[in-house]
């Protein structure tokens, strides 16, 4: 039903809550022809449960906390198929916005849901879904019942993993559409019926507009994830022209968003039935990351930054480790080094090709140990099981962006740490931090603990043309980002000293760039032949 590569790809263990792992093999869901009965109001929920071992302990002792809430998912009135698949994914215990999101939803309320990032809101929006789906008898010829829109192809494909273990043992179809992916193949299966589908937004409104053989008439549940992030990648027109093509009657509506703002309440105005039901787990909490995450952040000159990065990782080559950076050029540098002198990693950014995106993304997820060099295309809503360390090597200039990133790590109720890279002239944004509620404790490195590898980095940069060409694009994208910090006042880039910047991607002398044009392929091709004739 979805792309051979799609298909193929397990769902991350930490998108499966407490797991116990049982491999038995999917099968193809059989296309019965029916019609779509009345509509039914019971629904379910999901959990984003970590397999953190404190929590596997309490999990049985816990199904009843205060407030008369039960937490146990056996406690639900679930399908007799939606049960037992919840129970080979390992969920035993619902996360604080499960157990007050599924309810409601289960009797039919438009949700509007406030959650940070690994509260477990997946199984929130698709266990009603999918419950829904089976009461209705929906059939392929019934067409599109439930839509889901999430802000990236990544947490796109997260969802319809989570979604094809849920809807195992059910007949229901389900699907994806992308950006990148193959359009008319996706037009193919839409066609021949597809109940649930995930999508991004740009592909939707693409399908719905040249909706040839597309049947959404049908539709009766309309999700939008990481409403927040949508709107912030510039989707605000197209989500409006998707709200507007879309069925109103009979359709039960949920947004969900990290953030609550103008354009986000405008979005549920009009995605929204009147009055629903806000629900925010987050209310009168101390802190804005998560309970069991231990935040760090060094102070570190910008020519010391990458042999500090360096001796990071050579350390922690057993861990499982998501380094940020600003930029797609410097993320793709500094993976084309580490690479080149032993460092293993993987790379993720949004200059790459979907499959390769989506190829790496699997990899990085189902290894037990590994190094993912990314820009913010991953940060927001991916469940990467069991990450150890969140590095932010380029920091962002907006707190709410920190947040999203090391919401990669102590999920659900797991642990994880981070640590922040600053120089001496960005210790300002520590008081934005603290203000949005983001406690972090200072980290020190002794200088003789750290490689001195600066020497042999400047002798392979100067030697290696296709190592110094991507040194070039990555310091140039790095000043790029740096000057498009919105906080001027701690991030300028007329105060950077590019002498000491130029050493971080391993240039004795910083080279002219200009930061406001990219070169031209004619003047690469020229540089390359004058730097072999000099060699």
């Amino acid at each position: 039903m979805a792309s051979s590569t799609v298909a193929a790809a397990r769902v991350p263990d930490s998108a499966k809550g407490t797991k116990t792992k049982t491999s038995k093999k999917r099968q193809e869901k059989p296309e019965e022809d029916s019609t779509v009965l009345e509509h039914a109001k019971k629904r379910v929920r999901e959990s984003d449960v970590e397999e953190d071992l404190s929590q596997n302990a309490s999990a049985d002792e816990n199904k009843n906390e205060p407030g008369g809430i039960n937490y146990a998912f056996d406690a639900l009135p679930l399908t007799e198929q939606t049960q037992k698949a919840i129970q080979e994914m390992g969920f035993t215990k619902m996360t604080e916005v499960q157990a007050r999101t599924i309810p409601p939803l289960l009797a039919g309320r438009d949700v509007l849901g406030a959650a940070k990032t690994g509260s477990g809101k997946t199984l929130s929006f698709l266990i009603p879904a999918v419950e829904l789906l089976s009461r209705l008898k929906f059939k392929p010829r019934n067409g599109t019942g439930v839509i889901v829109i999430s802000p990236t192809r990544e947490l796109a494909l997260q969802i319809f993993g989570v979604a094809r273990d849920l809807l195992r043992y059910h007949s229901q179809t389900f699907g994806i559409v992308i950006g990148g992916a193959n359009r008319k193949a996706e037009a193919d299966k839409l066609v021949k019926g597809v109940n649930l589908l995930i999508a991004t937004p740009g592909r939707l409104l693409d399908h719905l507009q040249n909706k040839t053989g597309f049947i959404f008439k049908n539709l009766k549940t309309f999700v939008i994830d990481e409403a927040d992030r949508i709107l912030e990648n510039g989707f605000e027109d197209e989500m409006k022209a998707i709200v507007k093509i879309l069925p109103q009657e009979e359709r039960q509506s949920m947004l969900f968003s990290a953030t609550q703002t103008t354009k986000v309440e405008d979005l549920a105005r009009i995605s929204l039935k009147q009055g629903p039901l806000y629900i925010n787990v987050d209310e009168g909490k101390e802190k804005a990351t998560a309970e069991g995450l231990e935040q760090g952040y060094v102070v570190c000159e910008s020519d010391k930054r990458f042999l500090l990065l360096f001796t990071f990782l050579k350390r922690n080559l057993k861990k499982k480790v998501i380094v940020f950076f600003s930029s797609c050029n410097s993320v793709k540098y500094h993976a084309e080094l580490l690479n080149y002198i032993d460092v293993p990693v993987l790379d993720l950014h949004g200059k790459q090709k979907q499959q390769k995106r989506t190829n790496t993304y699997f990899e990085f997820i189902n290894a037990e140990k590994g190094i993912l060099l990314c820009t913010d295309v991953p940060a927001r809503g991916l469940d990467i099981p069991a990450v150890d360390w969140i590095i932010q090597y380029d920091p962002p200039d907006d707190p709410r962006d920190y947040i999203h990133r090391v919401g990669r790590t102590a999920r659900a109720g797991g642990s994880g740490k981070s640590l922040l890279f600053l120089l001496p002239s960005e210790l300002g944004f520590l008081r934005y931090l603290k203000q949005a509620k983001v406690p972090l404790n200072e980290y020190q490195f002794p200088p003789n603990k750290i490689a001195n590898v600066q020497s042999q980095l400047e002798k392979l940069i100067e030697k290696n043309f296709y190592l110094n060409k991507s040194a070039r694009d990555g310091y140039r994208s790095y000043l790029q980002a740096y000057a498009s910090y919105q906080l001027k006042n701690i991030f300028n880039v007329n105060q950077l000293d590019l002498q000491k910047v130029g050493k971080a991607f391993g240039f004795i002398v910083p080279p002219n760039v200009n930061i406001s044009i990219g070169e031209t392929r004619r003047s690469e091709h020229r540089k390359r032949k004058a730097f072999v004739a000099n060699k």
